[in-house]
């Protein structure tokens, strides 16, 4: 009898392993999949000038947007920015970015303010843009976070991140307590860029107001 429940313990360990390897091997599938997804949106692997997106339209969607695309509105170059060398602006860009990889987010702001005083015609500039605003909210800076995503649509009107940063900037002028701000943001969204999955947010988000 003692045997037969030392049996059946050791069964119920052996499911709880297998349950606890499971879980391990989903979450590094997940891990995975979501480096997959970081990595196609800055365009790892493609070094070369990528086809800007002129659409106003185009890849709104936060978790499959493509990052490579980027228009730059008529601004004139800073006057510490280098010339355009498509190569060597990933580098700098991919090294912003891993700072995000790895939750630096006090460096990973650093480098991406440092990139766009850099190469602010940059294809990858108005990218840079947008993830200046999500390294400064994962900081809690919301005034910082506002400003950057604001100035995605006003520098790079045409760029595929214009939708995610308007819904961003709605966000965090709720979190601000600008309710007034909100609404008019979120009906930018809806309207200008329909079929966005930045407006199916701002659509359901409009609903709660």
């Amino acid at each position: 009898m003692q045997l037969q429940q030392m049996q059946d313990q050791i069964s119920r360990q052996q499911g709880i392993i297998e349950e606890l390897q499971n879980d391990v091997s989903r979450m590094k599938q997940e891990n995975l999949e979501r480096y997959q997804d970081l990595d196609r949106r800055i365009g790892t692997g493609t070094p070369a000038p990528a086809t800007p997106d002129n659409s106003s339209t185009g890849g709104a969607n936060s978790a499959a947007t493509g990052a490579a695309a980027g228009t730059n509105a008529a601004q004139p170059p800073a006057a510490n920015s280098e010339p355009g060398d498509p190569a060597k602006e990933k580098l700098y860009y991919d090294a912003a970015f891993d700072q995000i990889k790895q939750k630096d987010f006090d460096k990973a702001s650093q480098a991406f303010n440092a990139f766009l005083r850099k190469y602010p015609n940059s294809q990858y500039a108005g990218n840079a843009q947008y993830w200046l605003g999500e390294v400064n909210l994962a900081k809690g800076d919301l005034q910082a976070a506002g400003q950057a995503f604001a100035k995605v649509s006003q520098q790079y009107p045409q760029h595929s991140k214009v939708p995610d940063s308007l819904y961003k900037l709605a966000d965090v002028e709720r979190r601000l307590g600008h309710t007034d701000k909100v609404k008019g943001i979120l009906q930018q969204v809806v309207t200008q860029y329909p079929g966005t999955s930045a407006a199916q947010l701002a659509q359901r988000d409009l609903q709660k107001l």
